[in-house]
């Protein structure tokens, strides 16, 4: 049985759509990550399965997968994507996309970019979270010359390294060094972060399970909130991506708003001899 799916990316965040809300569906872990080969299946940063709402109030729960199969908790430019195809199925301007981690409402903008609450920073070590207790401000955690890093939680762990020049940083070297570091139990998206000015930031990114990406919309809120917290920008600014710029605000009342485009490159199936390849084990996806 063939499986139709959308490729999306947000600012070349990459991702495969699936939507499973009419269909039952489900794979392994192993095939999700047959899925994931960039030469002989389709390649994604996060696979996407949307599915039938678990919360009153839900216009979807969208389930977030890395291609090494392990689950995430959130995703800023995947959710952006979903929020746009369900508004564009249904003709409204709003809605409201549920993760693990919790609602995300979304509100399409009258220039063609998508604003998404991503809910409120999590600052405290457990939300991270930690091996123990620790300022979240400035970390006691250090690769070479790079240390004392702030931590936020976005649904997922994040921990953001400032530095005087983001692209001197051999991000491929130390990203899954610190992603693997022992203080981090779940272990953690690490970005580097350049101050441009009190309204513009540069940042690179490794995620967890998925290695370098050309963006990170919840990392791109958690380093805006690091920054707001060393004092460094103001609390609306654009962080800039190599995919792109996303405008993050860090509001009073703690919720955390990203706003940034979405695009749809092309429309397929999945074929039974792709998935067939790697057709045992425990299902990971079920809907």
């Amino acid at each position: 049985m063939t499986i139709p799916f959308l490729k999306m990316h947000g600012l070349g965040n990459d991702f495969v759509v699936i939507d499973a809300r009419s269909r039952t569906l489900s794979l392994t872990e192993a095939q999700v990550r047959a899925i994931a080969d960039r030469r002989t299946g389709v390649g994604f940063d996060q696979f996407i399965v949307i599915q039938p709402p678990r919360t009153q109030g839900a216009t979807a729960f969208m389930q977030i997968l890395n291609p090494d199969g392990s689950e995430s908790g959130a995703c800023g430019n995947a959710t952006r994507c979903v929020a746009h195809l369900l508004m564009e199925q249904s003709g409204i301007a709003e809605a409201v996309i549920e993760t693990i981690s919790g609602l995300l409402p979304a509100t399409a903008e009258a220039n063609g970019l998508i604003t998404v609450d991503m809910g409120p920073a999590r600052l405290d070590w457990r939300d991270i979270p930690l091996a123990g207790p620790a300022d979240t401000l400035r970390l006691d955690v250090s690769e070479g010359p790079w240390s004392g890093p702030v931590a936020v939680s976005m649904g997922n762990p994040h921990i953001v390294f400032f530095v005087d020049d983001v692209d001197a940083v051999p991000l491929e070297r130390v990203g899954p060094v610190l992603e693997h570091h022992p203080a981090f139990p779940q272990r953690a998206n690490i970005e580097f972060v350049q101050v441009l000015s009190r309204t513009e930031i540069r940042m690179r990114v490794w995620e967890r399970g998925a290695g370098i990406t050309r963006a990170c919309g919840s990392g791109s809120c958690a380093v805006q909130v690091a920054a707001v917290r060393r004092g460094l920008t103001d609390r609306r600014a654009e962080v800039v991506l190599d995919g792109g710029s996303l405008t993050i605000e860090w509001r009073d009342d703690g919720h955390v708003l990203m706003t940034g485009p979405v695009a749809l490159s092309f429309s397929g199936v999945l074929q039974p001899d792709l998935l067939g390849q790697t057709s045992v084990g425990a299902a990971l996806v079920t809907a």
